[in-house]
This record gives C-alpha cells, structure tokens and sequence, in this order.
C-alpha cells in the first residue's frame, strides 16, 4: 500500500519519496478575483494565497519575455516548503525555423535568475508551435543545449509538442535518452503521446469546462487522481497542471484533485 501526506505544500508517497504537484498556469488573472481569491484579497498577495491552496504553478511570464533576478527571488519566498514552480521557456528558444540555431536563446533564458527559485524550481517546459514538425537531427541538437543543471542547480526538462508528426519511435527515443519527460496532453487540439521517458511526469489538463464547477467532473478527477498515483507509484515525480479551457474553473480543479490525493 502507497500512502500519500502532505508535507507543507508538497504531496509525498511514503514509500517511495515521489512527489506530486497540482497547479495551474500562473496566478494573475482578474476572473480568478472574487472566485478563487477571496474578494477584495490585495492583488500583491496572490501568489502568497495561490502557494498555501495549491501545489505548484507553471509560470507563463517567461515565455513571453525574461525577468528580473529579484523576481524569481521574491516568487520564492512567496510560497511554502515543498512548492514548486515550473518555468516555461522563452518563445525565442522554440520558435523558429532551425531549433539547432537557438543557442544563444537558451542561454539568455537560463541565465535570466530562474535559478534564484532554489529548491521550488521544478521542471523547464520547452512548449513548441503546433506548426513544428518532427525534424530528427535538428530536434536531436536542440536537445543537446539543454543542460542538466544550472548555476549548480539541476534541471528537468519537459517537452511540449503540438504535431502529429512527433508521433515517432525516434522523438520517444531522444527525449528517454537525455531523461526529458513528453508532456501528456489532455486536449482535443494536441497529439497525446504517453510513453514514460523520464524520471518525471508533467501533464497539461486542457479540458475545463464552464458548465462544472471543478471545471472537471468527478469522474474526470478521479481517474487523473488514479493516473497521478500510478505515475509517482511506478517511482516518477508527478506535475499535473490545469490549463486553458474554462480557466476561471482551473483553481478549483487543481484543489479538487489534491484533496482526493488526502490534500
């Protein structure tokens, strides 16, 4: 028997010291307000109430541009023991024509201060364009300027591919030998490739609905509880993220879940 405790904010399985993290993307948005957060809670103290009611979240403000050191310093301090932040990389790495030819891309992310989230740095999404097909050679270079750590600091990484043609034994090859998990879609849009290739597991549940409060109905959250176990039982981390769909729904979604996983 696998029992589960929470340890300040992080969801442990005993017998195996895996972990399991649920959250959703970001904290900031204006929805959230009065549904999520209490009303009239102080906008500056969102994360702080996102980081005692959830477990991890995916930050979606690197994608778009760097930010300061001091940022990743305070988003840190911010939340409990145990939390963990996904980082997600810079549209500069991922998209463009040649991925091979990102180099001086990905050091500009990495080097950024994301390191300054010391031990709630959980894994770097590398999101790719739904337009980007399976290119083995140049895929296979990309991957080698992703470093397994950072400043000291090791580093999991997680692919997100969007077309049909990673659909491929060597995609599945390349990303279990360099121990980078392929993220589990959960989404009509996006190919949903289930192969175990890290030591990881990181899915973006993208099918919240409007019409259910938890944005997913019980039975939904029941079986991706079942799988969240079954993943860190088979001995792999677990990050589960709410994304997209009904977002004004995701928080209570990812609080749902974590309480069927004794949260």
């Amino acid at each position: 028997e696998i029992g589960v405790r929470l340890v300040g904010s992080e969801m442990c399985i005993r017998d195996r010291s895996m972990t399991i993290h649920i959250g959703v993307g970001g904290w900031t948005y204006e929805p959230w307000r009065g549904t999520f957060y209490p009303p009239k809670h102080p906008q500056k103290r969102e994360l702080d109430y996102a980081g005692q009611h959830l477990t991890a979240i995916e930050i979606n403000g690197t994608y778009y541009g760097s930010q300061k050191p001091e940022s990743f310093a305070n988003w840190a301090a911010a939340v409990p023991d145990g939390f963990k932040f996904s980082v997600k990389a810079s549209r500069f790495c991922t998209n463009r024509k040649q991925l091979a030819d990102g180099a001086a891309s990905v050091e500009k992310f990495l080097t950024q201060g994301l390191t300054r989230l010391g031990d709630r740095l959980g894994p770097i999404l590398w999101q790719f364009m739904a337009t980007k097909t399976f290119d083995r050679d140049d895929f296979a270079r990309f991957l080698d300027l992703l470093p397994e750590s950072q400043d000291g600091l090791p580093l999991r990484h997680a692919l997100e591919v969007r077309h049909e043609s990673f659909r491929d034994p060597a995609f599945v090859d390349l990303a279990r030998e360099r121990n980078m998990a392929i993220v589990f879609a959960d989404s009509d849009e996006f190919p949903c490739i289930g192969e175990a290739t890290a030591d990881f597991s990181y899915a973006r549940l993208q099918r919240s609905r409007d019409d259910v409060a938890t944005g997913y109905d019980e039975a939904a959250l029941d079986h991706w509880a079942a799988r969240a176990k079954a993943w860190a039982a088979g001995g792999r981390d677990a990050y589960v993220f709410f994304i997209a769909g009904a977002k004004v729904h995701n928080p209570a979604a990812a609080q749902a879940l974590i309480a069927r996983l004794g949260g």
